[in-house]
């Protein structure tokens, strides 16, 4: 691109994000959208503005063949919302991209398959962090993203903050989860977090300032899977409760 379309397209790019966080997209949302633009714009090696629909429509194409539906279709949601809110255009012919409409059930992991993956699990804050993730039915960043705030021993709830939709909502609080993240907590005692992304000292463990690494709880996970043997391709699937049998003696 020569510079003064590098310079257009930084322009519009921050915009970009600049609308997407204005209304009030998930970070991961304004991820997978900047990627979007960012992917067509070197595809052509030219700012997007100037893109008409049948180079977009030969861009769709390849990109069916080179990447998965989820992707295409989260690429046209970014474009789309590219071309109607920073570039004000319609965008009419977004109708001839569908992906198709694929519905699956996920693989749902047994009781004692939990108990499994929890009793490999050789470090207290992943054995917690899976036990706390199962028995709630959390989702991942759900459970990373816990406070200790957010923790009603009393009455057996915690309350989870800005879910799925933004949407905050209260979970039942099994007993041996509930002793599982005291035991996390007592371990570090940080002021805030239940699961802090520090290693070490006490003093750096305390003073994190964000949770567990997603990519590395996830990767920690698959260790554990592949040791325990099991095929299915579901990690964080919800089964409902866990069993007491499990220990939480960990180191």
């Amino acid at each position: 691109m020569k510079q003064t379309e590098v310079n257009r397209f930084k322009k519009l790019y921050q915009r970009h994000l600049r609308l997407l966080k204005l209304q009030g997209k998930a970070q991961k949302t304004i991820d997978a959208y900047s990627r979007a633009v960012r992917r067509v714009s070197d595809h052509f090696d030219c700012c997007p503005d100037k893109l008409t629909p049948e180079q977009l429509e030969t861009y769709f194409g390849e990109l069916v063949d080179s990447h998965s539906w989820s992707t295409v279709k989260i690429d046209r949601n970014g474009l789309q919302f590219f071309w109607r809110h920073v570039l004000n255009r319609d965008w009419q012919w977004v109708n001839i991209i569908k992906p198709p409409k694929i519905h699956t059930i996920p693989d749902i992991l047994t009781p004692a398959e939990i108990e499994r993956l929890i009793g490999k699990t050789r470090k207290l804050r992943y054995r917690v962090f899976l036990l706390t993730t199962y028995s709630m039915g959390l989702r991942l960043e759900e459970a990373l993203s816990l406070q200790v705030g957010d923790i009603d021993a009393g009455r057996k709830r915690v309350h989870i903050r800005r879910g799925k939709g933004h949407k905050d909502r209260l979970v039942l609080l099994p007993d041996l989860t509930l002793l599982g993240l005291r035991e996390l907590w007592r371990r570090h005692r940080h002021p805030n977090l239940i699961f802090p992304n520090a290693t070490g000292s006490l003093e750096k463990i305390q003073q994190a300032t964000t949770h567990m690494d997603r990519g590395g709880t996830q990767k920690a996970m698959k260790v554990v899977v592949t040791e325990c043997g099991i095929k299915k391709k579901s990690l964080y699937t919800p089964f409902g409760t866990v069993s007491p049998r499990i220990s939480l003696n960990a180191a």
